[in-house]
């Protein structure tokens, strides 16, 4: 038990209206009856320091990662980071190394196709390279971080430019987490970036930049089973490219890079003869300059849209894009996926909770109001709370487009809400005679993801069928939002059990809460 978990598990114990004298007559009980053996605090004391140790070891290889990646792309070539490894301790650890990549290529499939390290790729892949040699894999950790590091050099310029770059790569993920479910602050964080890094680094060229996202061709499908629609652009472009769609049988590489799966690079346009040119406007003397399409991954390296850069209204006729250059557009490509795919897994939450609200409704009339909370990072290392849903007594839902904001120190008389969120457990309280349950939704390491807000007005409790019910629904809901959260991770394979999850829409988070509640109802059958 963590503090906050301590004191809240100690306050829904004594409940509200409990006497001061009866809260130190509890108090002295625990301080009489709680005994902790050496062993025990022998134990404890070792769990801590495992932790912190794991923790310390984290942060160590995460800044050797970003070292090696110094522009800032989000990967690393596996074959290179092999062939330095091949000559660690004058090469007496091939055969280590060797049986390394390939637990690591069982564990994560996609690397033998895509040949790139994530950063917790990499991570796993020191680890597990430490846990063959013979004697203390803490030391053999030590000395590959130090062998690594003394590997790779980086000028004093080349430092601030990754520097920045981070910086920049750092705000596209910031608007992620503090937009709700929005994705425009991220399309403006991304297109901002690469302005900022065009006037930086890239002798102040005039580019054109634009996001394209893969989706199901449902109008016409002759054309392809999917197509590519332009969602975000710079802004002189957005009048003719803007909510535009691409088809795989017009002319253009977009498809290509997607297929290959690789970065497709047009030095000039005007020779190329497949390049599809949206401004219908723009006279053929004047298409010239590069171009420059990068496919976006999502945690299993599948392709979901590209980002396109190119320099037609650039006036100098030798506007290339450098190495590095491309280097860092394929970490804004990276850093768009995280942000896109942590709003995608935000969209799938809430639809987890309005397909539990659903079915909550008609089975407790005693609950007058459920209110959605969704926990974002405030300013300052403060944390805010998103109202996203709110469901009245008859069952109507709204969903807040655009979430109304908690801030602790602003609401005094919700404070419950955040006291939930500190100590990740139930919360029960009556504000103004109305009683409130506040249930917390958990992450994979149970911090508060979310909150559901359940008045049973004056009731001091729910009839017990009620109750049960309320329960069911939020274990259904708590495994539900799980299973959404662990698909997420790189190196887990989604995986179906009902038909109907196959659908690849935000229907399908819903379903999952189905697929949960009918396995419980088998496992009772």
């Amino acid at each position: 038990l963590t503090l906050p978990r301590f004191v809240q598990l100690m306050d829904n114990f004594v409940g509200e209206h409990i006497s001061l004298p009866a809260v130190k007559r509890l108090t002295a009980f625990i301080k009489g009856e709680y005994k902790q053996t050496k062993e025990e605090k022998m134990e404890q004391l070792e769990k801590v320091h495992r932790m912190s140790h794991v923790a310390q070891r984290k942060q160590l290889l995460e800044a050797l990662f970003e070292k090696w990646d110094s522009s800032a792309c989000g990967s690393l070539d596996l074959e290179e980071v092999v062939a330095v490894l091949s000559t660690f301790e004058g090469g007496m650890g091939k055969e280590a190394l060797m049986k390394a990549k390939e637990q690591l290529c069982s564990r994560y499939p996609q690397l033998s196709r895509v040949g790139k390290l994530s950063s917790k790729a990499f991570q796993i892949f020191l680890e597990l390279i430490a846990s063959k040699f013979t004697g203390k894999e803490d030391e053999t950790i030590d000395n590959l971080v130090r062998f690594l590091t003394e590997s790779v050099e980086q000028s004093h310029t080349k430092s601030l430019q990754s520097s920045a770059r981070r910086k920049w790569l750092q705000d596209i993920q910031q608007a992620a987490e503090t937009s709700g479910t929005s994705m425009e602050p991220v399309y403006k964080a991304v297109i901002r970036a690469l302005s900022q890094d065009m006037e930086a680094h890239g002798d102040n060229k005039r580019t054109s930049a634009y996001i394209a996202l893969l989706e199901e061709n449902q109008l016409s499908p002759e054309q392809g089973q999917v197509c590519l629609r332009y969602m975000a652009c710079t802004t002189d472009d957005a009048p003719h490219l803007l909510n535009q769609v691409l088809h795989r049988d017009m002319k253009g590489v977009s498809f290509a890079a997607i297929d290959q799966g690789k970065p497709i690079y047009v030095p000039e346009v005007q020779l190329h003869g497949n390049v599809h040119f949206w401004n219908s406007e723009c006279p053929e003397e004047e298409r010239k300059g590069s171009l420059l399409v990068l496919p976006l991954y999502d945690a299993h390296w599948r392709v979901f849209g590209i980002l396109g850069l190119d320099t037609l209204q650039d006036e100098c006729q030798k506007s290339i894009f450098l190495t590095h250059e491309i280097s860092f557009y394929e970490g804004v490509c990276h850093a768009f996926s995280k942000a896109y795919h942590h709003i995608c897994m935000r969209e799938n939450v809430l639809q987890v909770a309005a397909t539990a609200l659903d079915w909550l409704y008609p089975r407790t009339p005693s609950i007058h109001t459920v209110t959605t909370y969704l926990v974002a990072p405030g300013k300052d290392k403060n944390y805010a709370l998103y109202k996203v849903i709110t469901t009245d007594n008859t069952g109507q839902k709204e969903i807040h487009s655009s979430p109304v904001v908690l801030l602790r120190e602003e609401n005094l008389l919700r404070d419950y809400l955040f006291k939930c969120t500190d100590s990740s457990e139930v919360t029960l309280i009556s504000v103004y005679g109305e009683h409130h349950i506040a249930v917390p939704l958990h992450d994979l390491s149970r911090q508060t993801l979310g909150i559901f807000d359940i008045s049973i007005g004056q009731n001091k409790k729910l009839p017990p069928q009620e109750q049960k019910d309320l329960q069911k629904m939020l274990k259904m809901a708590q495994a539900a939002c799980s299973e959404v959260l662990q698909r997420s991770l790189e190196e887990t394979q989604p995986s179906q059990v009902l038909e109907a999850e196959c659908e690849a829409n935000l229907r399908h988070a819903g379903i999952l809460f189905h697929r949960f509640m009918l396995q419980e109802l088998r496992e009772c059958v």
